[in-house]
């Protein structure tokens, strides 16, 4: 991470409940605007979108769904702690094998107390037993584990009965699993919400579409966020379609931009580009991580969240935007109040 983005972030300026908590509706939080060829900056609303946006613009949206992906998990000694699920792992055989995540029962801070051959007790008789450490996870971190999930049901249905959303120390309650969920959230496969994709409501989706501007979705699933922390994103399971692909390149035939709404949509769509920009359609696992010397090939414009300072995300904001932007954008985010995760206030960066 640049040193000109090294801050601390006030737990003031954290997001602790759903924007309709405060007495906002989802596209009410604020919306900051830099634009790169002027160096502008604009403080709105989100649902003020589409007044930054020009007909013949495509908004590429993540349509994952978010997994009621924790779980109560009790250690033979008595511990109680948090299970979350990260994303199904590539190695081992049939519903059950994923890579996971132990935390503190209130989700503040990892467990590190963990060996392979230790097993967890899961609500109803299920239980999870650690296999491995996650192969892709950095070096030096024991944050990521292989598990094998024995339970009683489908997955799916065990975690929609026993499960809830993933929630972190600043989020001092559980909120409904509605609550992390995008209004175009189609297939269920996310650890987190896709929060880049929050604010956005049918009545902001609709002034989007009558002023000309393109909606098109990819599909990118999430692992958990926590081991952002200077560390790189691990590989995820994303498809990008064939006709999608064919809006991403018609777009740019025709002068418009493509705005990718969160890191997700700009890995997912990055992974099957070209250097030139053409995208192809595609599918499977990417392991691509976005610096700025690798820079963007297809991506014009981000809407996204505001990041912590160690997140590797912050990496790909500055292939997406001049280093100088990001600076006044943070310091006037810090300095105005903005809100910070998945409840939190956005950022449109624009060329």
């Amino acid at each position: 991470m640049s040193a000109t983005l090294a801050f601390e972030l006030p737990p003031s300026l954290e997001a602790h409940e759903p924007p309709e908590e405060r007495g906002l509706a989802r596209d009410g939080v604020r919306l900051m605007v830099a634009t790169a060829h002027d160096g502008r900056i604009v403080h709105a609303r989100f649902r003020d979108l589409p007044d930054f946006l020009e007909p013949g613009d495509l908004v590429v949206v993540n349509t994952s769904a978010t997994l009621p992906a924790a779980l109560p998990a009790r250690r033979s000694d008595g511990t109680v702690l948090k299970l979350h699920l990260s994303t199904p792992a590539r190695r081992g055989s049939g519903d059950g094998w994923w890579v996971v995540e132990l935390r503190s029962a209130n989700g503040a801070s990892p467990y590190s107390r963990v060996e392979v051959g230790d097993r967890f007790e899961l609500p109803a008789g299920a239980s999870a037993e650690i296999v491995s450490p996650e192969p892709f996870a950095s070096s030096g971190t024991r944050r990521l584990w292989i598990a094998r999930i024995e339970a009683p049901a489908l997955l799916a249905d065990y975690l929609h009965r026993h499960g809830h959303a993933i929630r972190y120390g600043y989020v001092p309650r559980d909120w409904p699993l509605a609550s992390y969920q995008n209004v175009y959230a189609r297939e269920p496969g996310s650890a987190e919400m896709a929060s880049a994709g929050r604010p956005f409501t049918p009545e902001v989706v609709t002034a989007l579409v009558t002023r000309g501007i393109l909606v098109a979705p990819v599909t990118l699933h999430t692992g958990v966020s926590s081991p952002e922390r200077s560390e790189p994103p691990y590989p995820e399971r994303y498809r990008v379609s064939a006709a999608t692909a064919r809006l991403v390149n018609a777009a740019h035939l025709w002068g418009g931009r493509v705005i990718a709404v969160g890191t997700t949509v700009v890995r997912a769509l990055e992974t099957v580009a070209d250097p030139d920009g053409a995208v192809d359609e595609g599918e499977g696992w990417t392991s691509l991580v976005i610096t700025p010397d690798r820079g963007l090939w297809t991506v014009d414009g981000l809407l996204t969240g505001w990041h912590e300072p160690e997140a590797s995300h912050l990496e790909m904001l500055r292939a997406a935007a001049p280093e100088e932007l990001l600076e006044r954008s943070y310091r006037a985010a810090l300095g105005r109040g903005y809100l910070w995760h998945e409840f939190g206030d956005s950022h449109l960066l624009l060329p």
